[in-house]
């Protein structure tokens, strides 16, 4: 298993997309699965970046490991801040026009539609929230 440790910062979201994308075209990754990995990995780590140590900065670990049987990546993102779990939140109800719905929420479940698996847990003073995607 790979990882980086990175501020969480927005400013560095480059460096973590390059870090998951080295991984995906190794493995000969499609371009659809990739964008749709990228997608995710980008809305997690903005959130992290944005509001887990608010109004302070902090760190963010992220790791990735590619599987064989079956071909699969899952990404890892671990932080120290504030204890939040972005599943508990019921999901937005995508019936009703942009104007109707409630604010936020829409880019966690963007990222549980589009991933085979996503989990969090508080554990030993860390969130830690994982996607897994087959890639083929």
């Amino acid at each position: 298993m790979d990882k980086i440790t990175i501020e969480a910062k927005v400013d560095n979201l480059n460096e973590v997309l390059a870090f998951i994308d080295e991984k995906l075209e190794a493995n000969n990754c499609p371009m659809k699965i990739q964008t749709q990995i990228d997608i995710a990995v980008e809305e997690i780590f903005v959130n992290i970046a944005s509001y887990a140590y608010t109004p302070d900065t902090g760190l963010a670990t992220i790791s990735a490991e590619v599987s064989e049987e079956p071909l699969a990546i899952t990404v890892s993102f671990s932080d120290k801040g504030i204890p939040y779990d972005p599943l508990a939140k019921e999901d937005p109800d995508i019936t009703l026009s942009a104007e109707e719905r409630q604010i936020g929420g829409l880019g966690i479940y963007m990222v549980k539609k589009s991933m085979d698996h996503v989990s969090y847990e508080y554990k030993d003073g860390q969130n830690i929230f994982t996607i897994m995607k087959m890639l083929e």
